[in-house]
């Protein structure tokens, strides 16, 4: 009954998984147990943090993912400990006090002492069974074959497997528990060869099946190894062209250095001639000056006084000549002074630049005094409007092409993305004109000029806004006319001229830019006291601001961001011929000249 019971205790203590004795016994939380490492692999199967219970299924959650966290199986634990301690005695002796095994038969199941092992090995039958040293089983170089024994008939063998209970059942139990219909009762040792059969099976798909995976994990490395390849190509790749650009940028530099110089030079020593000329001349006067009003050196005999008297005629002569003049230096710089540097902003290829000179083109206008609207027409060049009558259109050399709408007194006017023409005219009226300036049959709600005041006209998105300066709103209207579809607020500020950018408004009031949404809120603002500015947007859709200072005659042109910072300056303070009305207009040739026009004249920067 001891022996059956310890065999019953040595199957207890094998993990259902490894089929070892338990190492760090864990307790799943449907009671099972399992080895650590057994669980561990499960996790890992898993990938996630729970573990599937392999004999019920139940699903246990793994705190963070750490088998270690599992509460441990302390009485396996403990009983396995206990089991080391004492080493195995000898399984077929039948005193009491059994000796110690030194092997153990495969075929018997039985622990053998020395002494039986002599006699077993002298057993006719038992000689081709297979014994297994202690030594072996304990390092676990070898498992010793378990049988098994029922748990209810400690002295019955499970040789019996119930196919529909799937447990092992000694002869007892099958005829008790499993006789029922339903109930498929085969020889254990059939139901083992037939699952070891099917394992080698399994083993064989498994073994092709990590094949494959092998081979995918292979493609991957190789797939890598090729990103690898493209990464290491790419950069030194990166690096070539980083260092060629370095090159040809340094090369850029120097050549655009070596321009600047070049044409800087010589105008500067024009100057510096026309200075040492002028320093010369300012020097011979103060010379004979001193010479001839010294008082302490009045001339007191006939040579001496023939002396001072010539030396007074050539001093009046020196004074005789003509003041400086002031625009010899002023054309000389001109050229100079034009000399700027336009940087590739919003290009792709590689360069700092280009050096350009400002040129510019002085244009009468045909109705002097009367210039009251400019914009780019859809072809590129530039009309401009007068309040007696006519759209002047000029091409970007400065020669008029054409003049239309002769009887019409323009205020305003912009172009629709249809080629449609928008004015506003002199009694603040909105007219519609096809692209061949014929009148369309719109009307418009507006205001007049006694309600709103100056206006001007801008169009975004096919809606037409108008701004009224007395009345310090902007109304939009439909292209199809009547009332205005919203309105703009304007916070008091009373806007000069208003122009459409990147679905927003530029406005214009006295010297300040203000970028505006649809409703009103500034976005951005710029302040120059003691100027007016004009603003446009240019061809690389930034934005123009043209400061006049209308007393001095002089108008500065510069380049700024969407966020109305600068970027560069195109034109610095040039001298224009100042008009009596504070009227300006700023626009941009598609051909990227700079127009800028006065009541009198238009002036185009290349």
């Amino acid at each position: 009954m001891a022996d059956a019971l310890k065999t019953v205790v040595s199957q207890s203590t094998e993990c259902p998984v490894c089929l070892s004795t338990f190492t760090d016994p864990k307790i799943l939380s449907c009671s099972h147990t399992f080895c650590k490492t057994c669980l561990d692999n499960l996790l890992e199967c898993h990938g996630n943090c729970q573990i599937r219970c392999p004999i019920c299924r139940a699903v246990t959650q793994v705190p963070n993912e750490d088998v270690g966290k599992l509460q441990v199986n302390l009485a396996l634990k403990n009983l396995i400990e206990d089991m080391k301690g004492h080493p195995q005695v000898c399984t077929n002796c039948k005193s009491d006090d059994k000796p110690g095994a030194v092997v153990y038969c495969q075929e018997c199941g039985k622990y053998l002492c020395t002494t039986c092992l002599s006699m077993h090995s002298q057993w006719e039958g038992f000689i081709d069974h297979e014994v297994i040293a202690m030594s072996e089983i304990t390092s676990g170089k070898v498992s010793a074959r378990r049988y098994r024994k029922c748990r209810k008939h400690p002295k019955e063998d499970e040789d019996y497997f119930c196919s529909t209970c799937r447990k092992f059942t000694c002869f007892r139990c099958s005829v008790m528990e499993h006789k029922d219909e339903g109930h498929q009762v085969i020889d254990a040792t059939a139901y083992e060869v037939k699952h070891m059969e099917s394992v080698k099976d399994l083993k064989s798909t498994v073994d092709k099946k990590r094949s494959c995976f092998q081979k995918y994990i292979d493609f991957v490395d190789g797939q890598r190894e090729n990103v690898d390849n493209a990464r290491t190509k790419c950069t030194s790749d990166i690096n070539k062209a980083y260092d060629e650009a370095v090159r040809q940028l340094t090369e850029k530099r120097e050549g655009l250095l070596r321009d600047v110089k070049k044409t800087t030079e010589g105008v500067e020593k024009e100057l510096e001639n026309l200075k040492t000329t002028a320093q010369r001349q300012a020097n011979q006067l103060t010379t004979i000056a001193d010479m001839v009003i010294n008082k302490t050196k009045i001339p007191l005999d006939m040579d001496t006084l023939a002396a001072h008297d010539n030396l007074y005629k050539e001093l009046q002569e020196a004074l005789g000549q003509e003041d400086p003049d002031y625009e010899h230096p002023r054309k000389s710089s001109k050229e100079g002074k034009g000399v700027c540097f336009e940087r590739n902003v919003g290009m792709d290829e590689l360069g700092l630049g280009k050096i350009v000179h400002t040129i510019e083109k002085n244009v009468t206008l045909p109705t002097k005094g009367q210039m009251t609207a400019m914009v780019r027409t859809p072809d590129g060049m530039m009309a401009v409007g007068c309040t007696t009558g006519g759209l002047n259109i000029f091409s970007a050399d400065g020669k008029l092409q054409q003049t239309v709408l002769k009887d019409v007194g323009i205020f305003g006017v912009r172009f629709l993305s249809d080629g449609r023409c928008v004015v506003i005219d002199t009694s603040n009226n909105i007219t519609l004109y096809t692209p061949e300036y014929t009148k369309l049959n719109v009307m418009f709600k507006t205001l007049s000029r006694n309600e709103g005041g100056f206006s001007d006209v801008t169009v975004d998105d096919d809606l037409i806004y108008v701004n009224y300066r007395k009345a310090k709103k902007i109304l939009a209207f439909s292209t199809a006319g009547g009332h205005a579809v919203r309105e703009v607020a304007c916070k008091g500020n009373a806007p000069w001229q208003i122009t459409s950018y990147d679905g927003s408004l530029i406005t214009t009031s006295d010297d300040t830019i203000r970028l505006v949404d649809k409703d009103g809120a500034v976005q951005h603002k710029a302040k120059r006291p003691g100027s007016d500015l004009f603003a446009a947007v240019s061809q690389d859709n930034t934005v123009l601001i043209a400061k006049v200072k209308h007393d001095e005659g002089l108008v500065s042109i510069d380049e700024y961001t969407n966020e109305l910072k600068h970027i560069q300056n195109h034109v610095d303070y040039y001298k224009i011929e100042k008009p009596l009305k504070r009227w300006y207009y700023l626009q941009q040739y598609r051909s990227r000249e700079i127009a800028f026009c006065t009541a009198n004249r238009l002036y185009i920067f290349q």
